[in-house]
């Protein structure tokens, strides 16, 4: 009987699901062939890998924007991808798509963050020659670092690894995912951090409800819970409506909301993100990955085994990236201090 569980979940999936979904017995299959889970269908064995990976659990100690905060309260890079699973999924509900495929990209998209959130990933897209940006790091980490039952690498399936790729980007890229699933989680990644980042600056005290501007909030509303409904039903609303003329139609906002979530981005670069507050600390971060990376550059005997092996076969700065890349702040700091702080200091 068990060995009908999977084929009985895709039957579902052909039955139940939108005809825009994307159906797991369709996927492009992964680049090691594998036997099929009795089961689970590709995608749910694709979620559970990257649950139960080490990159995962470090996301817990990565910042999200407030570095090293002293409140519980303040989103992680693991709350912030646990928020982003669950906009994504709602969407994905509303729009009856493949809601495995949405968790397993939503909880695979940002395992390739370095230590102090996008002030990390500035400094190593200085540093390295070609650039650095967390989503192809994510895919690389989950693709080349993360260890699975075959070797490196989680051997996850086509669709979630284009998903992961193509999450990154407000309205600049015209590369989409292939499948709206992986169209959803780009959206709700922007939706998530837009308005918990928003929660999280006042609770520091850096903003006040009252300055937030007030053309946008009068579209999205007043509160946290208001403006993630509002986005969240525009979404399935717009959408829904677009698929009716073309099939082709991508995820998108209508025009009014997508400005509306554009204006408060903005507002938050300018006031949050690259503002007073932020820098100080931005400016700390910068200063212990730059010390890192040329350390360890300069000191390669140093590195762990398993990235002096990746600095043999792909180059040092490769393997010095995966390493500072994949650290968490907490890790990166013990490590800087280890490094630069005199052990009678550190023992008193």
């Amino acid at each position: 009987m068990i060995l009908l569980i999977r084929e009985n979940i895709e039957a579902m999936e052909e039955k139940c699901l939108s005809p825009f979904a994307f159906l797991a017995k369709n996927s492009q299959g992964r680049e090691i062939d594998e036997e099929q889970d009795p089961v689970r269908t590709c995608f749910m064995r694709d979620r559970d890998r990257v649950i139960h990976s080490k990159a995962f659990r470090r996301l817990k100690h990565k910042t999200q924007v407030y570095i090293s905060p002293t409140n519980d309260h303040y989103r992680t890079r693991l709350t912030h991808t646990l928020e982003v699973n669950q906009i994504a999924k709602t969407i994905g509900k509303g729009l009856g798509l493949n809601e495995d495929l949405i968790e397993a990209i939503a909880l695979a998209h940002d395992v390739g963050h370095t230590p102090f959130a996008h002030t990390g990933e500035e400094v190593l897209n200085d540093l390295v020659p070609g650039g650095f940006r967390h989503n192809e790091n994510s895919v690389r980490v989950l693709t080349k670092i993360e260890r699975g039952s075959l070797g490196r690498g989680l051997n996850l399936s086509h669709e979630v690894l284009d998903g992961v790729l193509h999450h990154s980007g407000f309205g600049v890229s015209k590369n989409y995912a292939e499948t709206l699933e992986g169209q959803i989680i780009r959206l709700s990644d922007k939706i998530a951090y837009v308005q918990h980042d928003i929660d999280d600056s006042m609770r520091a005290g850096i903003l006040r409800e009252e300055d937030l501007p007030e053309k946008y909030i009068e579209v999205l509303g007043s509160t946290h819970g208001a403006r993630i409904a509002a986005l969240v039903i525009d979404i399935i609303e717009h959408v829904s409506e677009q698929l009716k003329i073309n099939p082709q139609a991508l995820i998108s906002l209508s025009p009014e909301k997508e400005k509306a979530l554009k204006g408060l981005r903005e507002f938050m670069f300018a006031n949050v993100y690259k503002g007073n507050y932020c820098i100080q600390e931005r400016e700390r971060a910068i200063f212990v990955v730059e010390y890192l990376f040329k350390y360890y550059k300069k000191h390669s005997d140093k590195l762990p085994e398993f990235y002096k092996e990746i600095a043999r076969e792909e180059g040092l700065e490769r393997g010095v990236t995966d390493y500072i890349s994949g650290m968490s702040d907490n890790y990166c700091v013990a490590l800087f201090k280890e490094l630069v702080v005199p052990k009678s200091f550190i023992n008193k």
